[in-house]
């Protein structure tokens, strides 16, 4: 998920370059999006992984 976080921003930020600021800014906020979905995901499996010993 965070690989296509990644991307999206890329994206942006190719788009920007360009002058597609509507497309820009799509990009910038499906990019914020999984990224904070990532981010709870990632707490929430360090909270309640299993830990193998």
């Amino acid at each position: 998920m965070l690989y296509y976080a990644v991307v999206f921003f890329i994206i942006a930020i190719i788009a920007g370059l360009f002058g597609f600021g509507g497309i820009a800014g799509a990009a910038t906020g499906i990019a914020q999006i999984l990224f904070f979905v990532f981010l709870v995901l990632f707490v929430l499996s360090l909270i309640f992984g299993k830990r193998r010993l």
